[in-house]
């Protein structure tokens, strides 16, 4: 069992910290643009570009863990390369991640005026535990609005709703009560869609529940993946 962890929009690996470092022997990439190489505008393609990864490197067994955009990427992979996927975990995503047409026009906006997507930066991170805030800032920086336009742009275009009855491995939604960008009733569709699944719910938690609560989060997902031994 290889348990692979895919970061959201505008982020990098490093999202991940907590959770790699609990998950031994679990992996957690960087999709290309993040910041290395060209930016990948379509989930699909980002799919098809993991599993030139998960080839590449041997993997099988895979237990998708997907935060957002990352999850729609593992939602897209279990259902093009079914074969491969042994769970997933969902983490603040769906099924469809429209993105407000605001924060689109904000992004390109901020292509030609840094400081207002810095100071978007800086009150995201206010919501995150004070040792990860300057990680996520500098990760965040270093990305730029073009890569968050770009993250954004695939997240709007991203639709496997009528899809969804297709996914037969089991399933994991975690969702933080208070998250705005993906909220629960994304989570609970998913759960009626698909065949073998459940949720959690992190009360409190933010888009970012997995940050902010990663005890809480790993322990969920432990449990989750021993059934998988069973």
């Amino acid at each position: 069992m290889q348990v692979i962890f895919i970061h959201g929009s505008g982020s990098t690996k490093n999202i991940w910290h907590n959770q790699v470092k609990h998950f031994k022997g679990s992996v957690a990439v960087s999709l290309p643009g993040h910041p290395e190489g060209e930016c990948i505008d379509s989930i699909p393609v980002m799919a098809a570009w993991l599993k030139s990864y998960v080839d590449a490197n041997g993997m099988s067994e895979l237990v998708l863990v997907g935060h957002s955009m990352g999850g729609g990427v593992a939602l897209q992979y279990a259902l093009d390369y079914p074969g491969d996927v042994l769970k997933l975990v969902l983490v603040g995503s769906g099924g469809r991640l429209r993105v407000h047409p605001d924060t689109l026009a904000f992004m390109k906006q901020a292509l030609n005026d840094i400081e207002p997507f810095a100071g978007m930066i800086d009150g995201l991170a206010k919501q995150l535990p004070k040792e990860f805030q300057q990680q996520f800032k500098d990760d965040s920086m270093a990305l730029g609005p073009a890569t968050f336009l770009n993250d954004f742009n695939a997240c709007d275009q991203f639709d496997v709703m009528k899809r969804l009855t297709e996914i037969n491995v089991p399933a994991l939604m975690v969702v933080g009560t208070e998250d705005i960008m993906t909220p629960v009733v994304y989570s609970e569709f998913l759960e009626k869609e698909i065949a073998n699944a459940k949720i959690e719910i992190i009360e409190g938690g933010s888009h970012h529940a997995f940050v902010e609560y990663p005890d809480t989060v790993n322990t969920i997902i432990d449990e989750f993946l021993r059934e998988v031994d069973e």
